[in-house]
């Protein structure tokens, strides 16, 4: 039976939940990709120009540091990206996991969540497939952080793939 893997980036815990219970429902294994320098309140600020989100976000080659690794990728067939919306896209933190580990995900399907109030996925879907280029990225969705067990599963189980 193939694997699968949860990962994911929560800068206040609310993506964290999501992909707790995503995990959960759908019997996945669950990778947490931490910054190698965590975000404080000040750093999340948006409305602070020169806040560390708002400069990463204005700059898209940013690749801000992590911390681990996923050190058993050949077991998975299929790979859940979670993260919160940052400026209508991915945080540039997911930028550097995927980027980082494009050879391991050939082959697999990528199938990026995000956590919203409001704002969709925005270019997060293609943002993703160009930087994991031999991976199969799926459309993804947004959810509340409220989002149920049931229906999270009921969302991710047409992704689940063979393995090869």
């Amino acid at each position: 039976m193939p694997k699968t893997l949860v990962a994911y980036f929560s800068a206040t815990g609310t993506t964290k939940g999501v992909a707790e219970r995503l995990a959960g429902a759908i019997g996945a294994d669950i990778f947490e990709i931490v910054p190698e320098k965590p975000y404080t309140a000040a750093d999340l600020d948006w409305r602070d120009k020169k806040s560390r989100s708002s400069v990463e976000m204005a700059d898209r080659a940013s690749r801000p540091a992590i911390v681990g690794a996923v050190t058993n990728f050949a077991d998975y067939a299929t790979v859940y990206v979670g993260f919160p919306i940052w400026w209508y896209r991915e945080p540039s933190v997911i930028d550097t996991f995927v980027e980082s580990n494009a050879a391991a995900l050939a082959g697999k399907t990528v199938v990026p969540f995000a956590t919203s109030g409001g704002s969709g996925m925005g270019d997060s879907t293609a943002n993703l497939q160009a930087l994991a280029p031999e991976a199969k990225v799926e459309n993804g969705r947004r959810f509340r952080g409220t989002a149920s067990a049931d229906d999270l599963a009921d969302w991710a189980r047409p992704f689940a793939k063979p393995a090869p």
